[in-house]
């Protein structure tokens, strides 16, 4: 008497014989029970050839092989009808072979007795007697928890790292000499000429070197610096440059 077995399962069975495949309900690995030769298609194959025989006595070598290639053929488009509308016998046949295939494919599945499920050997928690679906392994479901949280915090730190320190916005100083960009020393790093801002004599305001009059009160730049072409120390006479506060040999105000 056939016993309650997984209904996800495929039947491979031709005229030839029968043969079914066994589904795991979780991972879906299958396994294919042994093949077992139709008894009614050995005896229906053995009662054409021996018809197939007495037809070639007598005929020439060259029909003789066209029926056999012929006899091949129908053999090949045998094997590859499905069992619809065969006799009773092959359906009686079936049904062993497939009670047959059932017990044999058994050692291989489990049933999880909390969600019925027929599982294969891998998707059984042998210690739990669940499948793993219900009652994962220990150390699996560790090792996933574990690669789940290290790749929550390694999301997590690339969202708050920082991989660049530089200024977003920044100006290019044009080296007034030469044309070309100066860089962010004080002196230009193309040509070596002075960097350093302008400062006005009359409100000691910083300009740029281009600038002609002060930014903040209007005065001659060019007129001043003209004016004042030294600054000559009145306490020890050493000649400081233009613009000068202090003299820088005594450190007396100019």
């Amino acid at each position: 008497m056939l016993q309650p077995f997984t209904r996800n399962y495929h039947d491979n069975s031709t005229d030839a014989g029968h043969q079914f495949t066994f589904y795991c309900d979780i991972c879906n690995d299958g396994y294919k029970s042994s093949f077992i030769e139709s008894a009614t298609y050995k005896k229906k194959k053995k009662s054409n050839f021996f018809g197939q025989s007495a037809g070639l006595v007598g005929g020439f070598l060259g029909g003789a092989a066209q029926k056999i290639g012929s006899t091949a053929e129908r053999g090949g488009n045998i094997l590859s009808k499905q069992h619809e509308g065969k006799s009773p016998e092959w359906q009686k046949e079936h049904e062993q072979a497939f009670e047959q295939a059932q017990n044999e494919a058994k050692q291989h599945f489990h049933r999880c007795p909390n969600c019925n499920k027929y599982v294969c050997d891998h998707c059984h928690n042998e210690d739990a007697g669940l499948c793993t679906a219900c009652a994962p392994r220990q150390e699996v479901y560790v090792a996933k928890t574990h690669a789940q949280v290290m790749k929550r915090d390694i999301d997590t730190a690339g969202q708050t790292a920082t991989v660049w320190q530089g200024k977003i916005e920044s100006k290019t100083t044009m080296c007034t000499a030469c044309g070309k960009p100066a860089g962010t020393g004080k002196f230009c790093n193309s040509c070596g000429a002075s960097m350093e801002l302008k400062e006005c004599l009359k409100c000691g305001a910083k300009n740029a070197p281009t600038v002609r009059f002060c930014n903040n009160c209007g005065e001659n730049l060019q007129t001043a610096t003209a004016a004042t072409p030294t600054g000559q120390c009145s306490s020890c006479g050493f000649n400081n440059p233009s613009g000068t506060k202090f003299c820088g040999e005594c450190g007396n105000k100019l």
